[in-house]
This record gives structure tokens, sequence and C-alpha cells, in this order.
């Protein structure tokens, strides 16, 4: 007889929570900016006192003001100059000659921005660390016979743990003892589980099903596979090439230009017996037509409409600097559970015996499997209920793991098997299905085939990638290479990289120069979606590792949404181009009116504002559905 001692270790630390938005100090600043203007807008509107919207505004600068101010203050005691302290010179510029409410508009639109980006990163490691929690904290170990709970850090290769039914394994290992089917989805992508006998490796976090295991320790809790996941999206997001919008590429010269031809503006006439008051006008002028208000509006708007337009069709992306990544994509690798398929196996052929009808075998079936809670069982009654048969009655019920069911259904043994060489499920097998066999009193009576079925747009989704990339989509995937294959051939893909790792997609992502997307569901495609040069997770089965690590997340999960946003992406792109020469057209005739003339300082504000509202204007041409539509 077996002892048992039961010692539950003590938690090292809180699990990870979610962290809300107003929890980041960034959103708490930039709440309080943003009402802090809409009050002062209000009052401005509604006529109210002078001093009371000047105060809401100062009060905006402020809270709103101060973060971005630190930190260009910061960057320049390291010699750099960024345009987050031009745009807080710019906004105190605008106060000190009375545009105080486009100053206060300018720091919202900041400090909402940095606020957004704080929390996308925070949520991403929320997420990371969260991952941890799909290995079990304790498994049982057996030594000398006797059982005892443990953490899984104090596992080492060589100790045999115990893992019981519907318990998560908690370490990669090789089974010795029992059998059964584990739920690996998490590491391979595989949407059936899969049958686990002596000598078959294991993997921790993945979900144990019917039949109680023994099995040895192979790698260390640090070395583990699911721990190498975590690892490998840490890795990719710190090491994936920072990407920036157009405006931020150039703001260190543009920045430092801006700063030293102002007080050359100030300096020159000063000297050459200009008054202080007017050398004082002329400088502050120039900054007001110089400052980059316009040329990050010429970016913004167009960016941000194509954003809004998509989130309206079911596809989210993150930020401008995606929007606009997701143009330059050059080449596009897809998963294939979840993302090219549906990711839930359903029956997709009965294939009856001499003499047998299709629909009672079906029922047959359905009425053995009515019992389990096996994902092949599922589909089976589900094939039923669909088809509105009658399941019959069942008893006697008995689940083999690894093997199948059996039962008494009107008095005949009714089982419902793997097929193990059998020559009926050959050519289910080679067409890519997963093939079961039906009998009857040891007789087979039929056999079924169940898919994970594909996704109606798959192919025409595939289609379009490959026209606006002109290159090769390639398929990359946790599944066996036949299943695959099947899959491949259906929507037209002839690049085909199965029984991949998360660690094989990383590699075979970053094997290409062209930049990649990546799109996947599964947490085995986290890595390669952080690791890409974008990565698209569809969002309804996607894993929360994958949707917070995703740059772009297909909400409704319409595949054909995909290529649409690309485009998309490519049209603001083009947008953004018109709007900075545009905007540059503006701040030239400005400029050189200021330099070489007396550009007064009302009709510059103007002529800055203008071109301000028409680059708005222009980028706003993308919210329109006509833009989704083309």
């Amino acid at each position: 007889m077996t002892a048992v001692t039961d010692r539950t270790p003590t938690r090292t630390e809180a699990a990870p929570t979610r962290r809300g938005l107003l929890a980041l100090p960034e959103a708490r600043w930039a709440a309080a900016a943003l009402i802090a203007f809409l009050l002062g807008l209000a009052v401005q509107l509604l006529g109210g006192p002078t001093w009371l919207y000047w105060a809401l505004y100062l009060v905006c600068y402020v809270t709103g003001g101060w973060e971005p101010a630190y930190a260009g203050l910061q960057a320049l005691r390291e010699k750099t100059l960024d345009v987050d302290l031009l745009m807080i010179v710019a906004a105190l510029g605008a106060a000190a000659i009375g545009q105080i409410t486009d100053g206060a508009l300018l720091i919202v639109i900041f400090a909402t921005s940095g606020a957004l980006e704080a929390f996308a990163t925070a949520r991403t490691e929320d997420s990371v660390r969260g991952l941890l929690d799909l290995a079990p904290e304790t498994a049982v170990r057996v030594r000398d016979g006797v059982e005892e709970t443990v953490h899984t850090a104090e596992l080492q290769v060589g100790d045999v743990i115990v893992v019981r039914p519907g318990e998560r394994i908690g370490a990669d290992g090789e089974v010795v003892d029992g059998s059964s089917d584990v739920d690996q989805a998490t590491i391979t992508g595989e949407p059936l589980p899969a049958a686990k006998q002596p000598g078959d490796e294991v993997f921790a976090g993945t979900l144990n099903g019917t039949g109680a295991l023994r099995v040895r320790v192979v790698r260390d809790a640090s070395e583990s596979v699911i721990a190498r996941i975590v690892a490998l999206v840490a890795e990719a997001s710190e090491t994936k090439a920072p990407t920036q919008l157009f405006i931020e590429k150039v703001e260190q010269r543009y920045s430092v230009g801006v700063v030293l031809a102002t007080l050359a503006v100030f300096a020159v006439p000063l000297l050459l017996g200009d008054t202080l008051e007017s050398a004082l006008l002329r400088a502050m002028t120039f900054m007001i037509v110089a400052s980059p208000c316009a040329v990050v509006l010429a970016t913004m708007p167009p960016l941000l409409s194509a954003i809004a337009n998509a989130g309206r069709h079911g596809v989210l992306v993150k930020s401008a600097v995606v929007m606009e990544r997701l143009g330059q994509v050059e080449r596009v690798a897809l998963d294939k559970t979840g993302t090219l398929t549906e990711g839930a196996p359903r029956v997709v052929r009965v294939d009856p015996a001499a003499g047998r009808d299709a629909d009672e075998v079906l029922a047959l079936a359905a009425g053995a499997e009515h019992l389990s809670e096996h994902p092949l069982a599922r589909a089976i009654v589900a094939a039923a209920h669909g088809k509105g048969l009658a399941i019959p009655a069942a008893e006697d019920f008995r689940a083999t793991p690894g093997h199948g069911v059996s039962t008494t259904v009107d008095g005949r043994k009714v089982a419902v098997t793997s097929p193990r060489g059998a020559e009926a499920a050959a050519e289910l097998e080679d067409a890519g299905h997963t093939a079961v066999i039906v009998t009857v009193d040891d007789a087979v009576v039929g056999t079924l085939g169940i898919a994970d079925r594909l996704r109606p747009d798959a192919a025409g989704a595939v289609a379009a990638l490959r026209d606006l990339t002109s290159a090769e989509p390639v398929l990359l995937t946790g599944d066996n290479e036949r299943t695959a294959a099947q899959v491949a051939g259906e929507v037209g893909i002839s690049d085909v990289r199965a029984g991949l790792l998360p660690a094989d997609k990383v590699a075979a992502v970053r094997e290409s120069a062209q930049p990649t997307m990546v799109i996947g569901d599964g947490v085995n495609d986290a890595p390669a979606l952080a690791a890409a040069h974008c990565g698209v997770a569809m969002g309804r089965a996607g894993s929360d590792l994958t949707l917070q690590t995703a740059d772009v997340v297909v909400v409704r999960d319409e595949l054909a949404a995909v290529p649409k946003v690309v485009d998309l992406s490519r049209r603001a792109r083009r947008l953004v181009q018109q709007n900075l020469v545009i905007a540059g057209a503006f701040i030239t005739v400005l400029v050189v009116w200021d330099l070489v003339g007396n550009l007064p300082l009302p009709l510059g504000v103007a002529g800055h504002e203008g071109s301000t509202i028409i680059v708005g204007l222009n980028g706003l041409r993308l919210l329109s559905e006509r833009a989704w539509r083309s």
C-alpha cells in the first residue's frame, strides 16, 4: 500500500494580476489633463470668465505636460533633444501669445498617447508573467513508494510524478506507466488530444485526459517548453527592432534645427539693432510656424482614421506605429489550427460498411460516445444532433484512454475505437482526417472521418495576401505533416513547415530578411508573433498571451479582414506622404515669409492652423465605409 504525505508548499509570490488602465500613473495624469481641458473649453465656449478657463488650461498644462517635459529634460542632460520637449516649448509659446487652447490640446494629445503606450506595455508584461500559471505550482512526486506534493520548482531530472485524470502535467517528461489522451494545444497547436503511452514525451502545462500517468522528469522547470515560451516572448519583445513614425525618425535633427533657428532669428536682428520686442515677436512667430504640429497631424489622422475604420469592422490595431508597419509587410506566415481552420473537430465523412446506413452508423457512434468528454466524442454527438438523429440509450459505458469507448446499445456491444491500421480507415487518414472505427459485436459497421473545418474565407484571404505582398505565404504549424499538407493544399499554400515547436516558429520567422507578418491564435504562436515585424491574433479563440503579444487582433475571426487592413495601411501611408508635402509647403512658405519679410503673428498662426486643418481633413478620408470596401 502506498503511503501518502501531503505537504503543500507555500507560495513564494502572489499571482500577477492584470492592471487596469487607471492603475497606471501615466493614465491618471492624462485623464486629469483631459478633464481640465474639457472644462476649460466648456467655460471658454460658454463665454465664461477668462481667468477661469486660463486656470483650467494651466491645470491641463501641468498634469499632462510635466512627464514629457521631465523626459525631455532628461534627454537634454544626455545631450539629445526630442520632439516631446519641443512640443512642450511650442505649447508654452502658444500660451505666451494667447493661443492657450491650441497649446492645451497639444498637451492632451501627447499625454493620451503616452498613457496608451504605457497601458499596452503593462498588459503585455502582465500576460507574459501570467503565462506561467499554465504550468501547475505543485506536482505529486513518488519516491520509494511514497507520494508527496511538492512545488514544481523542486522537481529534479529523473524524479517520477503522478498525473491523475483532469490534472495539468507538472513537468516536461517521458511517460513510464499508464495511458491517456493529453490536450497539448498550448504547446503544439494540435486541435485534438494526443494519445500517450509509455515512452511518449509530455510537456508541462498540458492537460491530462481520463487516464492516469506516471511521468519521469527530463527537464528542469526553468528549461521546460512553457518556460522557454515565456523567455522567447520576452526576448523577442525586447530585441524587436523599434519602428517609429516618420516624424519620430527625424525628430532629433528637426528639433535641434528649430531651436537653433529660433535662437538665430531672435539674436541676429537684435545684434543688427532691432528692438527686443520686435526680435522676440519675430522669433516667437518663427517658432510657431516652424513647429512640428502640422507635421505630427499630417502623420496621425490618416493612421488613426485607418485604425478607427478597421475597428468598426472587427480588427483592433493597437497603435499608429502598428498601422504604419502593416503596410511594410512583404511576407506572411500563418498558423493552421484556429487560424486557417476553425479549431474545433467536426465529422466530415461517414463511410458505412456494405448493407449499413450512414445515419444508423452515426447514431450508434453518438450513443456510444454520449457519456464521453473527449473532443472527438463531442464532435460525433454534435453531428448526430445536427442531422436530427435519435441517439439511442447506452449502458455499461467504458472508456479506454488512447483506444476508444465501448458500451451496450439495445443488447449489442457497440465500440468506437481508433483504427490501429485498419484498411477501412486508410483513405480517410490519407486525406488528413482523423478516423474512428464503429463496431457492433466486434464487426465493423462503418468508419467516421473527423477533421478541423477550414474557415470559409481562408483560401480567399491567402490569395489576397499573396497578391498584396507578391510573395508566397508560408504555413507554420505544430500539427503533423499529413494534416498540414492537406490544409495547405486546400488554401493554396505550397511552403509548409509542420511539427514545429514555438522556438522553431520563431526561427522560421527570423530566417527571412523580409518584413514578415505572422497570423496565429495559440500560446505556441505568441513567440513568433512577438518576433514578427507585425503579429496578428485571431480574437475569439486566441489565448490571453497571444492577444496581448499581437500588434493586431481580428476580433470576429474573419481572416478576410487581414488583407483589407493591410491594404488600408498602405493607403494611409500614401495619405501621410501627401500630408507631409502639404505641411512642408506651408511651413516653408511661412518660414521664408517670416525671415525675408514681416509676417504678422496672427497671419502666421492662421497659416499654421490652416495647414493643420487641411492635413487633418485629408487624413479623415479613410474613415469612410468606401475606404474599407475598396
